[in-house]
């Protein structure tokens, strides 16, 4: 497969995002733009809640999905408000919830409470994609992502995400690995979306070539693989346009 055909299959797992702590409407209605009028449109823009409407306006008559985080990014915020951002967020228009795991009580050894939030904000988002992340840059030992992982999808997670991406060490291959086995031992779909450092067309690819050995060429879809992120985009244009190497782009998720 070419370097632009590589790039073409990328750019329409991405989840284009901007959840920089001085995000605007205007950058909203930016990234909406940039989502749909690229040489493929993404799998879906994830920005901050009180963006959603912007975007569901924005994004009106497109396939575009509207992601939005909450929980978000420490993971410390107690359930009840956990809930009624994920209700204020499901009325604003959006399609996706991606809830950051309570991983430092996770951590911890308080299982229950990390469990009872993945249950709680799933059983409000009904049909609606629930993404938990599990921060797994910040975790002691791979076994503990195996531990997070299969907690997330015992507890109803319909995709399992690496990283917030405000933390030093985000998405990484040997993480990746350890969550796409917990997925083929489950015996329901689940989704994986790598996401924060992820900025070139070779890291893309990396993380594409795991998923297609552990889980089968035909597995990754825009409903079962995203990549999170918001330089790559730049990358992956590049390259199907053959207009610039494969350099870091600029952007911090």
């Amino acid at each position: 497969m070419s370097e632009a055909a590589i790039a073409r299959r990328a750019l329409g797992l991405l989840d284009l995002t901007d959840l920089a702590d001085d995000a605007t409407a205007e950058g909203a209605r930016d990234l909406c733009r940039r989502a749909v009028s690229g040489p493929v449109p993404v799998a879906a823009v994830c920005l901050w809640p009180r963006f959603v409407a912007t975007a569901r306006e924005a994004l009106a008559g497109s396939d575009v999905r509207i992601a939005t985080v909450v929980n978000f990014p420490d993971g410390d915020t107690p359930i009840a408000p956990v809930i009624r951002e994920t209700e204020g967020a499901l009325e604003a228009g959006a399609d996706e919830i991606d809830l950051v795991l309570p991983w430092r009580s996770l951590l911890g050894g308080e299982t229950t409470a990390a469990a009872a939030m993945v249950r709680n904000v799933k059983m409000h988002c009904g049909e609606r994609l629930l993404k938990v992340i599990l921060e797994t840059g910040e975790y002691p030992d791979l076994d503990k992502v195996r531990i997070a992982s299969e907690l997330a999808v015992a507890a109803g997670a319909d995709f399992i995400k690496t990283s917030t991406g405000k933390t030093a060490h985000a998405a990484s291959i040997p993480a990746v690995r350890v969550m796409l086995g917990v997925i083929a031992m489950t015996d329901r779909p689940i989704g994986l979306k790598p996401s924060g450092g992820i900025r070139t067309l070779a890291d893309a690819k990396a993380y594409l070539d795991l998923a297609d050995a552990t889980m089968g060429p035909g597995w990754a879809s825009p409903s079962t693989f995203r990549f999170g992120a918001s330089g790559l985009y730049t990358a992956l244009v590049a390259a199907i346009d053959g207009s610039a190497p494969d350099t870091p782009p600029r952007g911090s998720y």
